[in-house]
């Protein structure tokens, strides 16, 4: 079970197909007779779906008894579906009012983004955070609904994932990592085990940014004069706080150069420039926010969702093409046998390919391979046999041979890559795609786990926790830092390295470049250096842990003041000019 339970709102009938009120965020799927919801039911990755709730599907897709255009969500006579009608099905049983509270801690959340994120990402990311959860909790309270376990493992993932801009400078990883907190945080809210409840879950904030500044208005609108005024006490205890904090922190920075400081970087700079970017900041902490919470207040259940299976096809036109796949599948596992028993120098004869050639030539037309194998299979089991238990067990063997000639396949793509990166050295390119190829691999495994068991029930939500967990490594090892380790120790073990690949890290690398010789470390430290220069004092909530270090080991070894010494040391080590730089 996943999301927040809710108890049963008193007064309110069950919705039709909602599976009655006051269920869990999965307990929706295929629960209540009459209500039309098909059971989560699958016998297996590869099998067909599993049975029907009461006044469900039937077994061709159709409404009750088979009927076809029956509508389960419809009575007959009724108008034909109009616009959106298929998000019926998973309205909210009720949706809580908008509490003081949480408006509260909207506000407190647009003010802090106005605040702390205009300088940079750092720690100021987890103490945004921090308050949007908090007005989270408090809606969600307010309407009755207690965690889960997978709600807490879902928002333990994202607050790990926003650790990440706190430690490393890396762009990509940073905006990697922070997309997927998003949409953990949304998951968690929504809850969802089958694909539709998750897939639509992940991106379910965006939906909510508009509605949720409605539904604040509206209870703001709705609140009597009287609880209107309670807010003139709290605004005056701010008032005086500001006053008092004013002045005595006037008087305590005049008297202590170091509290001078900590005061200085803790109050933002008026600068008037900067009014449009933190009004924006403003709206955008204070609809996220608000976005959130109206999700706890009452999610939609997108578990309900109506996800209609494709049309069975014939045994002999289903099976025919996957069989002929399977076999040029077959064809390349055993080519990939003979090269490794054959040796690859062999090959390399043979093809006049140097090394790196035909590692590069082949990874890519791998990758691609893998991507297009899991859009075949998705595409065959919404397509398969399942009329009768022979055309199961078909199902099963031709999709699961194809999924375990495929893990051959990814092994083999694994293989050129570092193949590769052994005679080119590590990018950080190739360091992602092969964690992205090393993540389908995975996916496969799962797909062949599925296939072997009773249920595959747990698999969309397994196959997410991968791809979470995939990010998450990728973005806490410090890919740029890795980047650099790798081709500094290939530089030490073989005295070759490009510098072409690690000059343009970020600080993330600084550590390990700091350990280059003379011209090389000037080369590849110069670009980094002046950018640090350039961009001058960072507040300690926008600066990231491998910021900090690189601003200390500079410090301690500094680079020469003017770039154009780098571009000098850089063409006396042999790396030609391959940009324009003016600074």
């Amino acid at each position: 079970m996943s999301g927040f339970s809710m108890p049963a709102a008193g007064g309110v009938p069950p919705r039709p197909g909602a599976g009655g009120t006051g269920a869990g965020a999965d307990a929706g799927v295929g629960a209540g007779a009459g209500g039309g919801v098909p059971v989560a039911g699958p016998t297996g990755a590869f099998g067909p779906a599993g049975g029907r709730g009461s006044g469900g599907h039937g077994p061709d897709g159709h409404g009750p008894g088979g009927a076809p255009g029956a509508d389960p969500y419809r009575a007959p006579g009724t108008p034909a579906p109009q616009p959106f009608q298929w998000l019926r099905p998973s309205d909210p049983e009720r949706k809580a009012p908008a509490t003081g509270r949480t408006v509260l801690a909207a506000v407190l959340a647009g003010l802090l983004s106005s605040w702390l994120l205009i300088d940079g990402l750092g720690v100021n990311l987890l103490l945004c955070a921090a308050v949007v959860t908090v007005g989270a909790g408090a809606a969600a309270r307010a309407a009755g609904r207690r965690p889960r376990v997978w709600t807490v493992l879902w928002s333990a993932l994202a607050l790990a994932l926003l650790a990440v801009p706190a430690l490393y400078e890396a762009g990509w990883p940073v905006l990697l990592s922070t997309v997927w907190a998003v949409g953990l945080a949304s998951l968690a809210l929504h809850g969802g085990r089958r694909w539709s409840g998750v897939l639509l879950a992940l991106p379910g904030l965006l939906w909510q940014l508009v509605p949720g500044l409605v539904w604040a208005g509206r209870a703001l609108r709705g609140r009597r004069a009287g609880d209107r005024g309670q807010l003139v006490p709290v605004l005056k205890g701010v008032l005086v706080a500001v006053v008092l904090l004013t002045v005595f922190g006037a008087l305590f920075a005049g008297a202590d150069a170091a509290m001078a400081n900590v005061l200085e970087s803790l109050v933002p700079s008026l600068d008037l420039g900067e009014l449009p970017a933190r009004a924006a900041l403003f709206a955008l902490g204070l609809a996220v926010a608000l976005g959130f919470a109206h999700i706890a207040a009452g999610p939609r259940r997108w578990d309900r969702t109506v996800v209609r299976p494709g049309r069975a096809r014939g045994r002999l036109e289903w099976a025919l093409p996957l069989a002929a796949l399977n076999l040029m599948f077959g064809a390349f596992v055993v080519l990939q046998a003979v090269v490794v028993l054959g040796g690859a120098e062999a090959i390399l004869e043979r093809t006049g390919m140097s090394r790196s050639e035909y590692a590069r030539q082949g990874f890519w037309q791998l990758l691609v391979v893998t991507v297009l194998t899991l859009v075949v299979v998705a595409l065959a089991k919404r397509w398969a046999p399942r009329g009768t238990e022979a055309d199961r067990r078909l199902v099963r063997l031709l999709l699961g041979a194809l999924c375990l000639l495929t893990l051959v396949v990814v092994a083999a793509a694994l293989g050129r890559m570092w193949f590769y990166v052994d005679a080119s050295g590590l990018t950080t390119l190739r360091l992602w795609v092969l964690a992205v190829e090393i993540w389908l691999g995975v996916v496969f495994v799962l797909l062949i786990v599925a296939g072997l068991t009773p249920s595959a029930g747990w698999l969309p939500r397994a196959a997410v926790l991968s791809a979470v967990a995939a990010a998450a490594v990728y973005g806490l090892m410090g890919p740029d830092a890795m980047v650099a380790e790798h081709n500094v120790a290939r530089f030490e073990r073989t005295g070759q390295i490009d510098l072409r690949n690690v000059r343009y890290l970020s600080v993330d690398a600084v550590p390990a470049l700091d350990r280059l010789p003379g011209d090389y470390r000037t080369c590849a430290l110069g670009l980094v250096a002046y950018n640090l220069r350039a961009e001058g004092s960072t507040p300690w909530y926008a600066t990231s842990l491998a910021a900090s270090r690189a601003r200390g080991i500079l410090a301690e070894r500094p680079m020469p003041d003017h770039y154009s010494y780098a571009e000098d040391a850089c063409d006396r080590v042999g790396m030609s000019r391959d940009y324009a730089f003016e600074g």
